[in-house]
């Protein structure tokens, strides 16, 4: 689940050098765990995603492999969110409310987010899916966003500072933009966070600016990098119900995220699946 400047129902603080959890190995081992559970369920969820499906099938399915992994989920009544999942189709870009009325629809995308708790430490993921068969365009921009957030994590090391990794994620998309000849346009309200003993933690980390900015990243840090990508203008509003975050002009939107942990020579990435 985003974080965003002002905070998740002020869950969020803003971008300072204090107050960062830093792991030891063990619990980043314990994180992993976390992690690879929700790569499972997002394993499982983009199976379900077909023509006819609801969001609210796709929550069902979530819910039901998070729990049977002795584990609960992340998002489920956090801040009064009802569903296990985030579930946004087409111009919506973030927390998507599930539900029976929304049911897929072949040429769709639906961005799916995903978190879990397993013994005390949260695993937080995201993934665009594709349903039926989607345009080229559509492709081409859900593809920008996830080459962002690698870009984002290559650019993750000790030493270096917070805002080197939105920095490798704007470049990455502007590269996009320029190969594609589409206009990309970056979420700046919502971004990525720190994470750990919580869901929401410092440091807020943006997908947009200078390298340079921001507290060194340190070995033990943990921080969910998610990249939202619109096509054309980035200019978001949040619908009546509190949640779910649209493109003001309805241009379609993609998310991508992974959990990723500071190590001595780099990074890990801990939503991976498990093999």
């Amino acid at each position: 689940m985003t974080g965003t400047r002002g905070g998740v129902r002020g869950a969020l603080a803003r971008i300072r050098g204090r107050d960062i959890e830093l792991k030891s190995p063990g619990e980043i081992q314990a994180m992993r765990a976390a992690g690879s559970l929700v790569a499972t369920t997002l394993a499982a969820v983009v199976d379900l995603a077909k023509p006819g499906v609801s969001t609210a099938e796709l929550d069902a399915l979530a819910e039901q492999t998070i729990r049977d992994a002795g584990a609960v989920p992340s998002f489920k009544g956090y801040h009064g969110f009802p569903g296990s999942i985030c579930a946004s189709v087409n111009d919506q870009i973030v927390h998507g409310i599930p539900s029976g009325r929304q049911v897929l629809a072949d040429g769709d995308l639906v961005s799916v987010d995903c978190g879990a708790i397993l013994d005390g430490w949260h695993g937080d993921s995201a993934v665009t899916i594709p349903v039926g068969t989607v345009s080229a365009a559509d492709l081409a921009l859900s593809r920008a966003c996830e080459n962002a957030m690698y870009a984002g994590i290559e650019a993750v090391r000790p030493g270096g500072r917070l805002t080197d990794i939105s920095y490798a994620i704007q470049e990455s998309c502007r590269a996009a933009a320029n190969q594609d000849g589409a206009d990309y346009g970056i979420v700046a309200e919502y971004g990525g966070h720190g994470i750990g003993t919580s869901m929401h933690m410092d440091p807020f980390l943006p997908n947009h600016g200078d390298p340079g900015h921001g507290p060194r990243l340190r070995t033990g840090m943990a921080l969910a990098i998610e990249p939202m990508l619109t096509a054309g203008d980035p200019e978001t509003r949040e619908l009546a119900d509190g949640w779910t975050v649209v493109t003001e002009h309805g241009g379609r939107a993609v998310h991508w995220e992974h959990t990723v942990a500071v190590t001595d020579d780099g990074y890990r990435i801990l939503t991976a699946l498990p093999d």
